[in-house]
């Protein structure tokens, strides 16, 4: 339950927070306006006392005697001076001067006269206006006159049409004041109901965050946290090679995770998240009875993988002793070097890093695998990463901080761009540039140290992991990436073409710009070169000049409608998708809408 109740409580909370605020902002403006400008105090004239009732009057039995039709009520008062009867009946509400008995007709003089004598301020009377109930009169049902008065407040008194009685006056204050009261109660329409059904909605809505964000916060959190690690019980990890050789066993405590258990003693399974469970990288197979699988090993992890036991071992917690598979085997604590021969700019932000390891690499170093580089601690300006002059206005368009830093080391994972024996034993790695955004989200730390790097520099690092791995040698197959995806999808696309068994490939790759994408021409070439390879570019934002030259929109729309809707045996094709996570979960998507099987897909997730 609880991952859909995460993503339930993020996008309820993103409306209540929307409305939150919309309280707080309205609720401040209200109490910021002027209180006396908004009630329409300040140039509303003072009633005066009413002076007494004269003698000369007909007697209010006269005038109910006189009346044409049953009167259910009458009350004596004044209009502008004037003595008037207020006589009630069927009909409604009408004025009959006392002294005569005539019925008073409010005519647009009348209510001249009546609105003048409401106001004190500067403005000049305009035309009166007989008009129905509106918004700015809601409180008053029946009709009204409306005299508008040119003051620097736009000023609008209101009079009942029957009766001549001042029911308001309006203001620029008041009209400003009554959106935010209708923001405030959420009323879009009266404004005048506060029990209205947005207003409980959104109220039942917050208190259903409070609920769900009090569950999710214990659901984070397992009873050994709070517990003292040296009072949990104790028990060993025991670590296999996928192929079934027994590697180390390490001590392990009751409530740790399987990664951090790992890394205490030297183990650092491949992370870009560095266990937060947002990256998937770490997954290792639990040898005997895997324990139900928790909210991120179903993000990260397809159903045919859970069920063989995969599980990310940042997520696994141990108790008692346990043991697992990890991929990569002993590479995992074996740490190599390699001097930097060349950093080769090859889009703005993406950059190849070509690495001379000081013992040549072997047969492991397929194309799909990555390495991990570890990152030291650094601190540097932001001048220290090398800017090519063809990509300053690019750089200069990132608001970097002037200092880049990173306080602890790290491993980050680059797959191999090339295969070592297509490099003469050299790893390329494609490394895209993450500049972060804000305080909150700094550069990062592996990116921007890779960046600072130049020719002699010495590396270390760990590998190759991974199981990103080309398959059958004869069956057509299908790229599908976008941005550092390039990088094992280049290297597979060319092992291919350099083995010469003459299957057919494709493979679509999806940019912003032509400017964005790396190995352009190179791709172009192989094309030429090779009529079983075909290359197809998609820029999702091109440049005018590129509009009309290079197909637009998204990759994964692009390949279905260019070649999958049509291919007629697509069940037997191979798919191979890397790139951002988007971009990736939707070509998933689409692949399994059309029915490809979850075995012809293979797929890496840089999580960036």
């Amino acid at each position: 339950m609880t991952p859909w109740l995460r993503r339930l409580h993020k996008w309820v909370g993103l409306l209540i927070a929307i409305q939150f605020v919309l309280w707080m902002a309205s609720g401040l403006m209200m109490s910021v306006l002027d209180h006396d400008r908004v009630q329409g105090h300040t140039w509303r004239a003072h009633a005066e006392p009413p002076p007494p009732w004269p003698d000369d009057v007909l007697t209010a039995e006269a005038v109910v005697d006189a009346a044409s039709a049953p009167v259910q009520g009458i009350v004596s008062g004044w209009l502008a001076g004037m003595p008037v009867y207020r006589i009630t009946d069927h009909d409604g509400t009408r004025l009959a001067d006392a002294r005569s008995g005539e019925t008073v007709e409010l005519d647009p003089g009348w209510a001249l006269r009546l609105a003048q004598a409401s106001y004190t301020g500067p403005g000049e009377a305009g035309t009166p206006q007989r008009m129905g109930p509106s918004l700015e009169t809601r409180m008053h049902g029946g009709d009204v006159w409306r005299v508008d008065f040119d003051d620097a407040e736009a000023t609008t008194v209101y009079l009942a049409a029957d009766t001549g009685d001042v029911v308001v006056h309006r203001n620029r204050t008041w009209r400003l004041f009554d959106i935010f009261w209708m923001l405030h109660i959420m009323d879009y329409t009266g404004r005048a109901d506060f029990n209205n059904p947005l207003v409980v909605m959104a109220g039942i809505g917050g208190l259903w965050m409070a609920l769900t964000g009090v569950w999710l916060l214990f659901a984070s959190f397992r009873p050994s946290d709070f517990v003292p690690r040296r009072w949990r019980s104790k028990g060993a990890l025991a670590v296999f090679a996928p192929d079934g050789e027994r590697l180390r066993s390490v001590p392990a405590v009751a409530g740790d995770t399987a990664y951090v258990t790992l890394a205490r003693h030297g183990l650092q399974l491949p992370s870009n998240c560095g266990g937060g469970q947002s990256c998937g990288l770490c997954e290792v197979r639990v040898r005997g009875k895997a324990p139900p699988p928790g909210p991120a090993d179903r993000a990260h992890l397809s159903e045919s993988r859970l069920r063989m036991g995969y599980r990310l071992a940042c997520g696994l917690a141990l108790h008692g002793d346990a043991a697992v598979e990890v991929t990569g085997g002993a590479s995992l604590w074996t740490v190599s070097h390699a001097t930097v021969e060349e950093a080769i700019a090859v889009t703005p932000f993406l950059r190849e890093i070509v690495l001379r390891p000081d013992v040549p690499p072997g047969p492991d170093y397929q194309p799909g695998a990555y390495v991990q580089l570890h990152v030291p601690v650094y601190g540097v300006p932001r001048d220290a990463i090398v800017r090519p002059d063809a990509h300053a206005g690019d750089w200069q368009a990132l608001a970097l901080p002037a200092r880049l830093s990173c306080r602890e080391p790290v491993r980050r994972a680059y797959s191999l761009a090339l295969a070592p024996e297509a490099s003469d034993g050299r790893l390329r790695l494609l490394v895209r540039f993450n500049p972060g955004g804000g305080k909150r989200h700094p550069p990062g730390r592996g990116s921007s140290w890779l960046y600072t790097l130049r020719s002699g520099d010495r590396v270390a690092y760990s590998g190759p992991f991974g199981d990103f791995a080309l398959g059958s040698p004869t069956r057509e197959k299908v790229f599908i990436g976008g941005g550092a995806g390039m990088a094992p999808l280049r290297a597979m696309v060319r092992a291919r073409l350099a083995a010469g068994d003459g299957e057919r490939l494709h493979f679509w790759y999806g940019a912003r710009t032509l400017r964005e994408t790396p190995y352009a021409d190179e791709m172009a070439a192989l094309a030429t070169a090779h009529p079983g390879f075909s290359w197809h570019l998609i820029l999702s934002e091109p440049t005018p000049d590129e509009a009309g030259v290079w197909p637009t929109g998204f990759v994964h729309d692009a390949v279905r409608a260019g070649l999958l809707d049509t291919h007629p045996t697509l069940a037997e094709c191979e798919f191979y998708v890397c790139g951002p996570p988007a971009m990736l979960a939707a070509t998933r998507q689409m692949l399994a809408r059309l029915g490809v099987p979850e075995a012809r897909v293979a797929f890496d997730d840089f999580k960036i």
